[in-house]
């Protein structure tokens, strides 16, 4: 379904049925604006169950991460096929589903329901029942609300929930649903549909029409980012087996391309001062290369590879070092990111058996998400010092979504079973 609105009807929607208008930094996309770091100084150094501001039941399990407009948190969910590992039922009975609610009180504003029959592949105990089918987090600006459904396509919404158009970008599933998740560029919604047909795509936001794509980006799971590189100028850049691929964002046009990683990739970039930094891999390793290049730059432009990295979780960069978590054994790593040297690769204790949720940088520590036993504050220097580990109680089931500072410092903390709002620091 497409829905060409005209002009008229364009013009109006920014001006009436939008929520407060976007602060500075709020998180409307997958890791927020700055690759999972925040500014905000007066988040709490625990999250516990007394620190719940409010906490709201979700109709369908999910791993993606909430993202903010305005009065309005954004967040995916799934159910009918696949909740029970043991019992995943019928993959035609597939739901996807848009939550939109109110980022004061938790109170759910509106639903919107896909139904999804794309699925081909059978169900699987080490993909589908842990990444289930709400793994992409949604992009948001003024203009709406921008999702990638897998085979069932893009979908933009706006933000009183009507659905404005429907683009599909392929029909092939794999038994490990995507998590990759839509960046808004300019007048763009980029998503990288590696899963549903081999390409990166660029749709118009105002109809979904394709203005560009970038073929063959093979087993790249995770999320593209946009940056500035150190000629000035706008690149977009994805990683993906075999190489890390660079592009105008504008016009698609490739620019550069580095040896990667022979393997899938589901971590994301990151940008930092001109260098790119990527881990992946399922073996784990990780590299970095200047950015601006032109043509095959692996000789001139990669500073070094290691092989040391995580196969789920993103990195996070603060004074001069980067920090990530190890999808399993509880393992988190630092490392000097102009050298590669590792500064430690410590094993948490208590045990996590596994991080999945990129960590959130804020007011010098690290909040590392664990699927099943808690959180774990870190310092966020080369010298391994945990700060603190708590958990919700009352809450068994899992987290894997990425955590979502607000304005304030209140934080927003997603399960496969409810929305938090933890309160900042007093």
């Amino acid at each position: 379904m497409k829905i060409n609105q005209p002009a008229i009807i364009t013009a109006c929607f920014f001006l009436v049925g939008l929520p407060a208008l976007v602060r500075s930094e709020e998180w409307t996309q997958f890791r927020g604006p700055d690759f999972g770091r925040t500014s905000e100084t007066n988040i709490a150094k625990t999250w516990d169950t007394e620190g719940i501001q409010w906490k709201s039941p979700l109709p369908g399990r999910g791993a993606s991460s909430p993202v903010v407009f305005g009065d309005h948190v954004y967040i995916t969910a799934f159910t009918g096929y696949a909740i029970d590992k043991h019992n995943p039922g019928d993959p035609t009975q597939l739901v996807r589903h848009l939550l939109c609610l109110d980022v004061n009180t938790g109170k759910m504003l509106w639903q919107k329901s896909v139904a999804d029959d794309s699925v081909k592949d059978p169900f699987s105990t080490w993909g589908t029942a842990k990444a289930g089918y709400a793994s992409s987090s949604a992009a948001v600006d003024a203009s709406g609300v921008y999702v990638l459904f897998g085979a069932t396509g893009v979908l933009a919404f706006s933000h009183d929930g009507e659905e404005r158009w429907r683009t599909l970008c392929g029909n092939d599933t794999h038994e490990y649903p995507a998590g990759t998740s839509p960046v808004l560029y300019k007048d763009y919604v980029i998503v990288n549909a590696s899963y549903e047909c081999g390409d990166l795509i660029a749709l118009r936001k105002s109809d979904g029409s394709e203005v560009w794509r970038q073929k063959d980006v093979t087993q790249s799971w995770n999320t593209p980012i946009v940056y500035q590189s150190v000629n000035g100028k706008d690149e977009l850049a994805v990683s993906a087996v075999d190489e890390i691929r660079a592009i105008d964002p504008l016009t698609g046009n490739g620019r550069w391309t580095c040896d990667g990683f022979d393997e899938y990739v589901c971590p994301s970039l990151i940008a930092q001062d001109g260098v790119l930094y990527a881990i992946g891999g399922r073996k784990g390793e990780a590299l970095a290369v200047r950015s601006g290049g032109n043509g095959d730059v692996t000789d001139s432009h990669r500073l070094w590879e290691i092989k040391e990295g995580a196969n789920v979780s993103s990195p996070v960069y603060h004074d001069g070092y980067l920090f990530w978590a190890k999808d399993k054994g509880s393992i988190l790593y630092c490392v000097h990111a102009e050298t590669g040297e590792v500064a430690y690769e410590q094993r948490l204790r208590p045990s996590c058996d596994e991080i999945y949720a990129t960590p959130l940088l804020a007011n010098g520590r690290l909040y590392y998400v664990s699927r099943e036993n808690g959180i774990f504050v870190v310092d966020a220097t080369p010298e391994f010092k945990l700060l603190a580990h708590t958990k919700l109680d009352g809450d068994d089931s899992l987290f894997a979504a990425s955590p979502v500072p607000l304005l304030g410092g209140a934080v927003l903390l997603r399960s496969d079973h409810f929305l938090y709002r933890m309160k900042p620091a007093k």
